[in-house]
């Protein structure tokens, strides 16, 4: 749980190929209105640029597209990379499809100012160093531009949250094997998840590496939740 970046990374490239087939199983298809709901806080419309963060095989990243943004999707794992650029048929250098690019978010490789908007979903936790990662996505957004995190995030109904803890730790690695998937990765995800701070706590992260106007807004009980924050302009 120490999250060393070479470990992480490699993990996810064993996982890449059945990665959001598992991830559709195992979240019981609220992937898809979580995606959505990111897609809408980001607001994103034709003319402006999105990066899309821990993208992994480029799905999250054709919400933004579909609105008329431009796109990249960006990832460390280079698994990942490459199964979004077989699937969607673009690459960094054609100008077509989905550009798709490594890169560390503790050390972007993108100027200053040059996105409308950042976005990273259910891959922050995997950064080795949090607050490092949310300032570089300051550096890279333009002034009066908006970040976009969805993160899973601490249950808010207590009865629930019981039954949630239990399915977590002991059925969603389970799941995974059943569906072909390399279960050491979901049960690092479900550690992941356990360990990581509540959203009042995230969101005091946020605003301390210099992010205004932080809110956030629970989705399926807290599972997950969409922080929002703004670059000063």
């Amino acid at each position: 749980m120490d999250k060393q970046p070479d470990q992480v990374a490699a993990m996810f490239d064993r996982t890449a190929r059945r990665y959001d087939l598992v991830n559709d199983v195992i979240s019981l298809g609220q992937v898809r209105f979580w995606r959505k709901a990111v897609a809408a806080a980001v607001d994103a419309g034709p003319g402006e640029v999105v990066l899309d963060l821990g993208a992994g095989t480029g799905t999250s990243t054709d919400a933004f597209t579909a609105l008329g943004a431009r796109a990249i999707a960006s990832d460390f794992s280079l698994g990942m990379l490459c199964t979004g650029v077989r699937r969607h048929g673009g690459n960094a250098l054609s100008g077509q499809g989905v550009p798709f690019i490594a890169g560390d978010a503790m050390r972007l490789p993108f100027a200053d100012d040059s996105f409308d908007a950042v976005t990273i979903s259910v891959a922050l936790r995997n950064v080795h160093d949090t607050s490092q990662a949310l300032r570089e996505m300051l550096r890279v957004t333009r002034p009066g531009g908006r970040l976009v995190i969805l993160e899973f995030s601490h249950v808010t109904v207590p009865m629930f949250d019981r039954v949630y803890r239990e399915y977590l730790m002991r059925l969603l690695p389970k799941v995974a094997q059943v569906f072909g998937s390399n279960d050491d990765s979901y049960e690092y995800l479900a550690e992941s998840i356990r360990d990581w701070p509540d959203q009042p706590t995230l969101a005091r992260t946020i605003q301390d590496a210099g992010w205004r106007r932080v809110a956030w807004r629970n989705l399926s009980m807290g599972i997950v939740a969409v922080h929002r924050g703004f670059k000063s302009a």
